[in-house]
């Protein structure tokens, strides 16, 4: 489906893009906004929330890990300065864990990188009823391990050395792991 011609079926197009990949973020930008959304661009938590605070926007794609900080405060922030804005979260370190708290703390969808610009947008146009296929293959022993881990590190609350202790994990190890994407 190519949005290029297809006029945008909201009210107000306004958009937050936060993302610290500032060749991704320019990229994004521009192609949200020939694709009709008023797009405003944030390079970091610190400026996301406060673009937030200033005039909260209809939509939000946001990354999920910057430089400084965890791309979920913006969402969190979003929903309880604007509960309708819809918001997505695009991440290189997909897991299960940290989908679930962005569905919850009000994100609309979480999407893995690399995304396009239609996919951005077929997620932030899509209707509530809309339920995603069911993938044909399981997941791998590595991408179990992988989900586990996530699910204990966001159950600690990101702590690292507590997430540690729990899985009885050498923490270098475990930061290693984390500094990793997640297998296939």
């Amino acid at each position: 489906m190519n949005f290029n011609e297809i006029p945008l079926p909201v009210s107000d197009p306004s958009l937050l893009l936060v993302d610290d990949d500032r060749p991704f973020l320019q990229r994004m930008s521009r192609a949200l906004d020939q694709r009709g959304f008023r797009v405003r661009i944030a390079d970091s938590i610190a400026a996301g929330l406060i673009d937030v605070e200033g005039s909260a926007p209809a939509h939000a794609v946001v990354d999920m890990r910057l430089g400084d900080g965890n791309g979920l405060d913006v969402v969190a922030a979003l929903q309880k300065r604007r509960p309708e804005a819809r918001a997505i979260v695009l991440t290189g370190y997909g897991n299960i864990a940290t989908a679930v708290t962005a569905v919850k703390l009000g994100a609309i969808d979480y999407l893995a990188k690399p995304a396009d610009a239609d996919d951005v947008v077929a997620a932030l146009l899509r209707s509530a009823g809309f339920k995603v296929e069911v993938p044909a293959n399981p997941m791998s022993a590595d991408r179990v391990r992988w989900e586990h881990i996530q699910r204990v590190y966001e159950m600690c609350d990101r702590n690292v050395s507590e997430t540690a202790r729990r899985l009885s994990m050498h923490r270098r190890t475990l930061q290693r792991i984390l500094a990793k994407r997640a297998p296939r």
